[in-house]
């Protein structure tokens, strides 16, 4: 089993800087991380992904650019670092994890997931 607890969301402008974490706990291997977020009324959308052995990274095409997911092998830990906020980027984030190769999109595909974090980000 793997254990996801994030933490780091709250309430910003829009423009500000926000980052989001994810420490893994369990010992059971696995291949990557990842972040989603769901908004009122939509579907949970995938955000970033990033590999644990070589940090190969994925991004949504809506925050590419902004957003940066980055690991911290040593600590098990993943973090998204979100700036130039938009208000749509206001939703529930999630930290999930897989144990296969690969970077879906879709979080059917995820083994496991965090229990989220709130952005809300103001205009």
């Amino acid at each position: 089993q793997v254990q996801l607890t994030e933490s780091g969301g709250g309430l910003v402008r829009v423009g500000d800087s926000l980052r989001v974490s994810c420490a893994a706990s369990g010992g059971t291997f696995t291949y990557a991380m990842g972040w989603f977020r769901q908004a009122p009324g939509k579907e949970r959308e995938f955000v970033a992904g990033i590999t644990w052995n070589f940090g190969s990274t994925s991004y949504a095409d809506s925050v590419r650019g902004r957003f940066t997911i980055s690991r911290d092998n040593a600590k098990n830990t993943v973090s998204l670092q979100m700036n130039s906020l938009k208000a749509e980027d206001t939703a529930v984030y999630y930290c999930a994890a897989r144990l296969t190769p690969g970077l879906p999109s879709d979080p059917q595909r995820w083994a496991f997931w965090g229990q989220g974090t709130q952005v809300t980000v103001s205009s």
